[in-house]
């Protein structure tokens, strides 16, 4: 009836169905000749007694003998442990001919056991490739979490050729978009270090490498010849042949962000389908994060040359006059707003320095592109910066007819020394008046008006001359000083009066120092709460000594300008 026996049959209980084996008494040769199952009747020691036709055929595809009497080595080491004595006996699993099956246990009488075996191929292959798909959705998110955690192009670079190396292939190699005729290679092996170079290559050399770098679609991993990979696009001190290569783009936001290059070596399993879908969705991740990076590179390497041009400039002495000023943002994290001054010196000491100090209405970044304009017109006008009324008229016509709605206020001065006193001429166009600090300790108003610039048609002011001796001090300030608003209750305004007063304690004080006690004084008004934008700007005649006669890091302007008297 087509068994394998190695003793005669016998009768065994019915298996009934594989989920409810037990049965009253049926011969094996006539129950089960023709079961879709392969069953296999075991006794005591695991050998086997009989089989059906099916198990018959499926020992014969494993390369075995039915007549061999043995069971396979995962249902004999089930059967060794088989308690007969179990009410519901135990399933086990293993593989058959390369097939996977499940083995339901019916015992039977003289302590022989009837071994069902039900395939579950299919099954198990879904189990796998959901697990893989879990790992790999798993493996994505950690590459994600790791690849977007820094906006560093280097960092992210790193982190991308490392995690490639160590999760994909045994090396990985970066090729970063073409500098002139030079690419950088960032390099990685499991396990070794990240190395780095920039280089002239031939992206002709590596198929499918040009097309990548345009953003073009991979080239399938089965038509690149391992052998044709040249020395350059592997990573130092990879040992062994090349077996599989993977080169897919990293894609990028309107441009690719480079390309990676998988090896794998000939001594494991070549890059199967799966994985190289898994490679481009991990490319994609790493190229939107490395695009990412390079994007804030660039906004950062803007914004930073444009704060260069809109932070205020550091000032020193210049023809034997003293500068200084502090400029705070209304908001501790920002480095601009609508408050500013400059210093531009005259070509020699013959010539007077033109100084600004204003205050655009506003913070933040609206009112400093407005304030960037100002200086900008105020810089263009320097050849008539003698006549401030004309220079007021121009700038005022300019703001009216830009798109901007704010208004500004400023004061200028023209500043020479002469003869040890320093004449200042000041004009101010809605601004508060500058404060004169005597070496007597008295405080001075300067007596110049002036209206907005940006509200009307037409300008009015009237200007004033000071003329300070060794040691005196004229203070030019915005009202974020004057307003800021603190105290003991947190209401009142610093006010004019305690500044005064403030500035009645720096008699013959340099000018640095004047401008960080008025400063300091302010900031401790305030105790932490919110205010204006506050700059000062001191102007003062030495007490004794010159010094280098020079401004540094003046708006557009790095000359050096000799000591007085030279």
């Amino acid at each position: 009836m087509g068994y394998a026996r190695c003793v005669p049959s016998y009768v065994i209980p019915s298996p009934g169905t594989p989920d409810s084996p037990r049965g009253g008494g049926v011969h094996v040769s006539t129950a089960w000749s023709n079961a879709p199952y392969p069953v296999l009747v075991a006794d005591r020691d695991g050998n086997i007694i009989e089989t059906n036709d099916a198990a018959r055929h499926l020992l014969i595809q494993a390369g075995g003998d039915p007549a061999a009497c043995a069971l396979p080595d995962w249902l004999a080491r089930a059967h060794r442990h088989l308690d007969p004595e179990a009410t519901s006996p135990q399933t086990v699993s293993g593989t058959v001919a390369g097939r996977t099956f499940e083995a339901h246990p019916s015992p039977g009488e003289d302590e022989y056991t009837v071994w069902w075996l039900v395939e579950n191929t299919d099954l198990h292959l879904a189990e796998q490739a959901l697990q893989s798909e879990r790992e790999r959705t798993s493996l994505l998110v950690d590459i994600s979490s790791a690849l977007f955690s820094s906006l560093n192009v280097e960092r992210c670079t790193e982190v991308t050729v490392r995690m490639a190396a160590d999760h994909l292939a045994d090396a990985a190699v970066i090729v970063a978009p073409s500098q002139g005729r030079r690419h950088t290679l960032t390099y990685a092996q499991v396990g070794g270090e990240v190395t780095q170079k920039t280089a002239p290559i031939d992206p002709h050399t590596v198929p499918g490498l040009t097309e990548a770098l345009q953003g073009f679609p991979p080239v399938p991993t089965r038509w690149i010849d391992p052998g044709d990979i040249p020395d350059w696009a592997v990573p130092p001190g990879f040992t062994g042949p090349i077996g599989s290569v993977i080169v897919t783009p990293l894609p990028g936001y309107g441009m690719p962000a480079g390309v990676l290059i998988l090896l794998r070596s000939s001594t494991r399993q070549a890059f199967s389908d799966g994985e190289e879908v898994f490679a481009r969705l991990f490319a994609a991740r790493a190229g939107a994060a490395l695009s990412a990076a390079r994007l804030y590179a660039e906004q950062a390497s803007i914004t930073a040359t444009l704060l260069r041009e809109l932070l205020p400039p550091k000032l020193e002495r210049v023809h034997g006059v003293e500068y200084a000023g502090i400029y705070r943002a209304a908001r501790d994290h920002e480095r601009v707003g609508g408050d500013f001054y400059d210093v531009h010196p005259g070509t020699d000491a013959t010539k007077e320095t033109f100084v600004v100090l204003g205050d655009v209405a506003g913070k933040g970044l609206e009112a400093a592109v407005l304030t960037g304009k100002i200086r900008s017109v105020l810089h263009a006008l320097l050849p008539l910066s003698t006549d401030h009324q004309r220079v007021l008229n121009l700038l005022n016509d300019a703001v009216l007819t830009s798109d901007h709605t704010r208004f500004a206020t400023l004061v200028l001065a023209s500043v020479q020394r002469r003869q040890g006193q320093v004449r200042i001429r000041l004009t101010s166009a809605g601004h508060l008046p500058p404060l004169v600090v005597r070496t007597d300790g008295r405080v001075e108003e300067a007596g110049t008006r002036g209206t907005l610039i940006g509200a009307l048609p037409e300008i009015n002011t009237r200007s004033t001359e000071v003329v300070l001796a060794p040691g005196e001090t004229c203070l030019l300030y915005t009202d974020g000083i004057t307003e800021a608003r603190g105290g003991p209750l947190g209401d009142q305004l610093y006010g004019e009066e305690r500044l005064r007063a403030a500035l009645r304690e720096c008699v013959r004080m340099p000018a640095e120092a004047v401008v960080e006690r008025v400063q300091m004084l302010a900031s401790q008004w305030l105790g932490g709460r919110e205010h204006d934008d506050m700059a000062t700007l001191a102007i003062t005649n030495p007490a004794s000594g010159h010094g280098a006669l020079h401004i540094v890091g003046g708006h557009n302007d790095s000359r050096t300008y000799p000591r007085e008297g030279q």
